[in-house]
């Protein structure tokens, strides 16, 4: 029985064909989903701002950048208006599913770890960096979804709201979630179980009696 193939940069491009394009469709001169597929992979390339991801474009032969959905080289403008027109929630969520595919198991299970960080060097005169909770697959490190800490909150709700999310996309199901001290609480535990998921929680000195708790355990 003969399967097609489908190229890797196919899937990708299907994959961003599905967010919502805000462009009027007069005028259009690019492809969303191969303007968003040549960003990608201008980052992985070291493009660190819009006029490296066009100069990137600039230096690329035409046939890879049809390769990615493209006619012709996008300039500085076409990829700033992409990146910042586009539902940055929508395309984490829909990236995430696709780096999901590539995630590998450990001991037949798959693993995954929630942590915060902050953004480097996104702090402003104005403004702090951006703190984020993340989530990554232990196999393979692969990125998986990530979620902005509300400015006066920490990281024990937003926690819980990326769980909501990747549970909705349907990655948590038989999963080992690893998290530290500060989500040992009963309500994120109580997700990762309702998600058909484990947790692997840390316990230390200041949660007392729980900590105890587990000292009197053989």
């Amino acid at each position: 029985m003969f399967v097609e193939q489908v190229a890797p940069q196919q899937v990708l491009l299907d994959l961003l064909g599905q967010v919502a394009d805000p462009r009027a469709r007069r005028g259009q001169r690019h492809c969303l989903a191969g303007v968003l597929a040549a960003g990608m992979a201008a980052t992985l390339a070291g493009a660190c701002s819009f006029a490296a991801m066009a100069q990137w474009a600039a230096d690329t032969e035409l046939d890879l950048l049809a390769r990615l959905g493209l006619r012709r080289c996008p300039c500085e403008a076409m990829f700033r208006r992409a990146v910042t027109m586009v539902d940055p929630d929508e395309l984490d969520l829909l990236l995430g599913s696709w780096f999901h595919t590539s995630t590998m198991l450990v001991n037949g299970r798959r693993v995954i770890a929630i942590d915060g960080k902050t953004v480097r060097g996104a702090r402003t005169r104005d403004a702090a960096a951006p703190h984020l909770v993340a989530a990554f697959d232990h196999g393979s490190g692969t990125f998986l979804g990530q979620i902005a800490v509300a400015a006066k909150s920490n990281e024990i709700p937003a926690a819980r709201d990326l769980l909501t999310i990747l549970d909705q996309a349907q990655m948590l199901a038989d999963s080992v979630l690893t998290l530290d001290a500060m989500h040992t609480q009963i309500e994120t535990a109580q997700a990762i179980i309702a998600a058909k998921a484990d947790y692997v929680l840390t316990v230390t000195g200041n949660q007392k009696s729980l900590y105890l708790a587990c000292k009197r355990m053989p």
